[in-house]
């Protein structure tokens, strides 16, 4: 595994930004191993819910894990508000960098991910090629 680390600055979109640098460096099969920072606004899709949610104020970044390739991705975030509660959910466009995000990317050489619809779940899941 190659491990790849960038951060990133205020008002970024946290999620834009994970794609464009998977597209930039031609990622075809990686994994966030570390990130750390904060956010400014947060836009989560919460588990088994249609829409998103969005709030605005400070949050730290607890933990965020996902796959992801030149292709797509599959983000998971968790947040703590300023009295420690925590948010957590589908990483969404429009989460807003606060004051940095360093993360750490780990790459995968000698495989491909890939999305198929899955007829048991219902959406596409993550194919492991070699």
């Amino acid at each position: 595994m190659q491990a790849l680390a960038f951060r990133l600055s205020p008002d970024q979109d946290l999620k834009v930004e994970l794609d464009s640098f998977a597209k930039l460096h031609k990622l075809e099969a990686a994994c966030i191993l570390t990130c750390v920072g904060s956010l400014r606004k947060a836009v989560l899709r919460l588990a088994d819910q249609p829409g998103v949610v969005e709030v605005e104020q400070k949050f730290e970044i607890v933990s965020l894990t996902g796959t992801l390739s030149q292709r797509d991705a599959h983000y998971h975030i968790s947040l703590s508000d300023s009295e420690g509660r925590t948010l957590g959910g589908h990483l969404w466009e429009g989460c807003l960098i606060y004051t940095t995000a360093e993360i750490v990317i780990g790459v995968l050489p000698d495989v491909r991910f890939v999305r198929e619809f899955d007829p048991v779940s219902g959406y596409e899941e993550l194919v492991v090629k070699a």
